[in-house]
């Protein structure tokens, strides 16, 4: 007995036992003796087996402790998945193990698998009721089999089935997965042999099954919250996105309101139009013709045009037509209906199409009042021809001339200036802007000579001049000359402005200044030659009026220098001999005059004016001696 101790003390294998029954059988124990014997070799080993399984226990128990601490120090589902498979093939030795998550719907399917051999396997779906999984969640049991195809107990699928026969399985373990009454899943073993699971092996699997439910149940949760929190951060920025659309939309929409008010063309329009929508676009009227456009103009055909036209007036918004264009009815009442069409450079969302159509609406308003124009522009124009022939008599007297003006809108008491335009060709694309630019700024219009003549309400007929050439320059795309006059004070002097005017262009495009825009104080000594007025103190002044000022207010003798410098071909010691005085003093006189009059008085053009004021002052000062 105290051998079998001692066995027992230093954990010796059950064949060291049979081993002690051999020799004792061999030895005259008596019957007795040797069933006493046989009794404590059963009860050792008894004893030896509970230890074992108790140990077994202990390390299965915590073999799950290290398994949940790997669980949990994963974040993703799938990486917690693989942690419960990989323990479960290590815990009890399978070849296969393998996790269905529940559907919403019912069924389930096949999450993550560690130890398969095909691709069968993960997304594998269990119908309700069908395959050992399904069973243990509806009956909250583990549920087995030692051979899955042979063992007709439960339910077959054709699909499972395959599954089990490519990875060669035979017995199958599953055991349910739940969290706080809810059913998650099942967690599967499985081996490629024939086997019987010991209860130990099934509580064992049903322990982890319990340990990493919870966990997969809140991972579930929390994709669940991170993906609606995704959907909404992804609905906010739509909206953002919307928002933004609709500001640019609402911008767009007012910068086109006022530049119709403003009275801006309408290539101005459809250029901003088309940098707002992102593309090229073109107005067409009803026989196809483009009015106006931008880059390459789309163009349709007029079967096209009366379609778009027809869809769009029903719809009321842009309709699309076939290779990618986009159409909007401009429909003014006045003349057939007409259509924008636009060829967009990216995606035509809503807010384009809106913008499309606000545009359409834009045009047709800027049309209408084109067509207005078009219509007094007759009258408007025989009156400017009366104007600028001086004509006499009843038509020409100063009351009728006032009462055609207020028929028309004109004010003839307040100033306007006179520009006189030379398109250089395009005269019939040049007259129409004519009549609009006129329309637009509450002037007048009309052609002579072949050229563009406008009466302008404004007081600076240079300014006046330099924005009508500027957009008929960008109309035309080629420059555009302009001389103008003014200001006309009264409509009567209106002719004397306009011969003014074309003296002054005549000038400008003779000295080659073509593409350029004068009048009569732009040319400077030139203008006292084409100006009715002839103002020639004000040239003097405007040249050496600092000059005569300061010599007036000091008694000193600058002009005579500026004479005497000017006749001594610019050698300031040849003017000193000239005028008795050291070479020093003329170029303190000098720098004077530098300082009154600015550095650039020597430069060619400045001192030519110089000269010739200082001609005309020595010239008026003679005709006034007594």
């Amino acid at each position: 007995m105290g051998e079998i101790l001692d066995m027992l003390a230093r954990d010796a294998p059950p064949g060291d036992f049979e081993s002690l029954l051999r020799r004792a059988g061999g030895l005259p124990l008596g019957s007795d003796r040797m069933d006493r014997l046989h009794h404590a070799v059963r009860t050792a080993l008894d004893i030896r087996a509970t230890a074992e399984q108790q140990r077994r226990r202990e390390s299965a128990l915590a073999a799950l402790v290290d398994t949940g601490r790997d669980i949990f120090r994963h974040k993703g589902l799938d990486e917690r998945l693989d942690v419960v498979t990989r323990h479960a093939r290590r815990l009890l030795g399978l070849d296969m193990a393998y996790v269905s998550l529940r559907i919403a719907d019912g069924g389930s399917y096949v999450h993550n698998s560690d130890g398969d051999t095909t691709a069968l396997n993960v997304g594998l779906a269990m119908d309700p009721g069908r395959g050992l999984g399904e069973l243990a969640q509806d009956r909250s049991a583990p549920y087995w089999t030692a051979d899955y195809l042979a063992d007709d107990s439960f339910p077959h699928t054709e699909e499972i089935d395959a599954v089990v026969r490519s990875e060669g399985l035979h017995a199958v373990l599953a055991v349910p997965m739940s969290s706080g009454g809810r059913m998650v899943g099942a967690l599967y073993g499985a081996s490629r042999a024939v086997r019987h699971f010991s209860p130990d092996e099934v509580s064992l699997l049903r322990l982890l099954a319990d340990l990493s439910a919870p966990a997969i149940e809140a991972t579930r949760r929390m994709d669940g919250v991170r993906s609606e929190l995704a959907r909404a951060l992804a609905e906010n920025t739509r909206l953002d996105e919307d928002l933004a659309a609709a500001r640019c939309l609402a911008e767009a929409q007012t910068t086109l309101s006022g530049m119709c008010l403003e009275g801006r063309s309408l290539h101005d329009i459809v250029r901003y139009a088309a940098s707002a929508l992102g593309g090229d676009l073109a107005v067409q009227d009803a026989a196809g013709r483009v009015l106006a456009g931008t880059g390459e103009p789309p163009r349709t055909d007029t079967a096209t045009i009366v379609r778009s036209v027809v869809d769009s007036r029903e719809s009321a918004s842009a309709v699309r037509l076939a290779d990618g264009l986009w159409a909007a009815q401009v429909a003014t009442g006045v003349e057939g209906p007409g259509l924008l069409v636009c060829r967009p450079g990216e995606a035509f969302g809503d807010e384009r199409r809106s913008l499309l159509h606000f545009t359409a609406q834009t045009v047709a308003t800027v049309l209408l009042r084109h067509d207005l124009a078009t219509a007094a522009g007759p009258i408007r124009d025989d009156y400017l021809d009366d104007l600028l022939s001086g004509a006499s008599g009843a038509s020409g007297a100063p009351r009728h001339l006032a009462e055609r003006a207020h028929r028309l809108g004109l004010d003839p008491a307040s100033d306007h200036v006179m520009v006189v335009l030379r398109p250089e060709g395009k005269q019939g694309e040049a007259a129409i802007w004519a009549s609009s630019y006129a329309y637009r700024h509450a002037g007048l219009k009309t052609v002579r000579r072949e050229c563009l003549v406008l009466l302008l309400p404004g007081s600076d007929p240079s300014a006046a001049a330099r924005g009508a050439v500027d957009e008929l320059t960008a109309l035309l795309g080629h420059a555009v000359s302009a001389g103008a006059a003014g200001p006309v004070h009264d409509f009567a002097s209106a002719d004397t402005a306009y011969r003014e005017a074309v003296r002054c262009l005549d000038t400008l495009i003779a000295i080659g200044g073509r593409g350029g825009v004068a009048a009569a104080g732009d040319l400077g000594f030139l203008g006292l030659l084409v100006s009715d007025d002839h103002d020639v103190e004000a040239f003097v002044a405007t040249a050496i009026g600092p000059v005569l000022d300061y010599d007036r207010q000091r008694a000193t003798d600058l002009v005579r220098t500026l004479d005497a410098y000017f006749a001594s071909g610019g050698s300031p010691s040849r003017a000193a001999l000239e005028l008795h005085v050291h070479t020093n003093t003329v170029a303190r006189r000098l720098e004077r005059i530098t300082d009154l009059l600015g550095a650039d008085w020597q430069q060619p053009a400045t001192a030519l004016e110089i000269q010739l004021a200082l001609r005309l002052q020595r010239a008026r000062e003679a005709v006034r001696r007594p």
